[in-house]
């Protein structure tokens, strides 16, 4: 099966994203693919706020980074940015981290204009680790999803089939990089 892994940077939880995350794992795991969510906020601070790079904490995250085919990065975005966690867990990872991996970052935010902070500011960050196969961004504004009483989400009609459209395309794009690596890997 082939491993994705999606990192909720949100500092806060339940958050918007963690739950945009868990609704994205439902429908990627709907098409063979195994999605791992970790939560930037559960790491340690003090690794993250010290920039801790052999830090013990950080093992399990660089693990099922290193064996993911595709990254899912969501965050929300405060002040026109991607949160200062996401950032300080990213400045941790190796160089060249996401190197070969599809990327697709999801963000949402209480207005629509923020919309192009993930294009100047976060997908600058995902280019220096190293990503080269950065799909498309799905934004969300806040009303667009609802967390129930039962931790469910519950997403607008028009932003839920663009991210089944995204994700749609994000599994096809995994599966084709990942038949060229096997392919590549029996010719070699």
């Amino acid at each position: 099966m082939t491993n994705i892994l999606a990192i909720a940077g949100s500092p806060s939880h339940p958050s918007r994203t963690y739950a945009i995350l868990e609704y994205a794992s439902k429908i990627l795991s709907q098409q063979d693919l195994q999605t791992d969510i970790i939560s930037v906020r559960d790491l340690p601070a003090q690794d993250l706020a010290f920039g801790l790079y052999n830090s013990p904490a950080l093992e399990q995250p660089k693990a099922l980074l290193a064996k993911a085919s595709g990254v899912i990065i969501s965050t929300p975005i405060y002040k026109a940015a991607y949160t200062g966690v996401l950032k300080a867990f990213l400045d941790l990872l190796p160089q060249k981290a996401l190197a070969g991996k599809v990327v697709l970052p999801i963000a949402t935010g209480g207005t629509i204009a923020h919309l192009l902070s993930v294009e100047y500011a976060l997908k600058p960050v995902l280019s220096e680790l190293g990503a080269r196969h950065i799909l498309s961004t799905v934004y969300a504004v806040d009303k667009q999803i609802q967390i129930q009483a039962d931790g469910s989400v519950q997403l607008d009609e028009e932003i839920e089939q663009r991210l089944k459209d995204v994700l749609n395309e994000f599994a096809q794009a995994v599966n084709h990089s990942q038949n060229i690596a096997k392919e590549l890997a029996h010719a070699g």
